[in-house]
This record gives structure tokens, sequence and C-alpha cells, in this order.
């Protein structure tokens, strides 16, 4: 871990929330919201979700697999995830959230009328929003928890949909 976080002290509640209480609060607020009130299916948010844990590096979060209704992926899906491009194992709304978070990460500026094209084709504009946020909040704090050493301390209460 980066950052000093006092004996016996939970390091994701001290950074999070002692550290920065104007910040940090709201920030957990944001990534807890993602996973309480997405409207995509499970396979396309799982698929965005660990292309970015598996671009960001974060244990944690490639550990993580969201439940929703006593349902999670198959645990073959994240080497599927990896493979986004070639799986057989994915729909086409599957493998555009993979390829859509990948690029919202690695190389946002390349994302252009044909990317636009297929996501409309998939997708309505309120979900390429929402999906949108669910990356930048995943990006955003997978990022932060992996930099500083709290990837491995990282625990999120389990939300029920």
């Amino acid at each position: 871990m980066m950052i000093n976080v006092p004996e016996g002290r939970d390091p994701i509640a001290h950074v999070w929330g002692e550290m920065v209480p104007g910040i940090g609060p709201a920030a957990a607020g944001l990534s807890l919201a993602v996973y309480e009130h997405s409207t995509l299916g499970l396979r396309e948010f799982e698929a965005a979700r660990l292309r970015i844990a598996q671009i960001n590096g974060c244990v944690f979060c490639l550990d993580w697999r969201t439940e929703r209704d006593g349902q999670k992926v198959e645990e073959s899906f994240v080497d599927a995830v990896a493979e986004w491009r070639t799986t057989d194992s994915f729909d086409d709304r599957t493998r555009l959230a993979a390829e859509f978070a990948e690029l919202y990460a690695l190389d946002h500026h390349s994302i252009d009328q044909d990317v636009w094209d297929r996501m409309a084709a998939e997708y309505t504009e309120a979900e390429i929003v929402e999906l949108s946020m669910c990356l930048g909040s995943w990006l955003a704090f997978g990022r932060l928890n992996r930099v500083l050493g709290l990837d491995s301390a990282c625990v999120l209460t389990p939300v029920k949909s």
C-alpha cells in the first residue's frame, strides 16, 4: 500500500472517507450507484467492467463478479472478455460493451462515427450514457485503488437487485 493507514483501520474507509471527507464519500456513492442502479444486462455490464479491470490491473476488480438476482457470469467469462474480439461466448451487445470499454480506457479519441453507429444499433442513447458513466467510474476508481495500492484491500458490499 502506498498510503499510510493507521494500525487497525480499514484501508478503504480511511482513504476514501477519513482522508478526503469532502470527496471520498461522494465518490463511493457513485461507485455503489453504478452497481445498484444499472439497467444494463449482466453480461454486457460485466464485459465492460472486467475489460476495464483487465486494463487497470486492479486485483480486486478482476476477482469480483457482480451478482444480480442470484446470477453471476460463468467462471470462464473473464477469459472471454480478454478475447472479446474472437470469443464465440458473446452476443453483439456484450462484444460491443467490451470493445467500447477498451476504446474508452485506451484510445477514446478513436471512438469515431463507425463506433457510434454500431453502438446506436445495439444500445439506446440512455444505455450509452449509462455505460459511459459506469466506465468512467470503473476506470477512475479502479486506477485510484491500484495506484494507491488499495486494490488488495478493497471490499465492496454486494448489492442484491
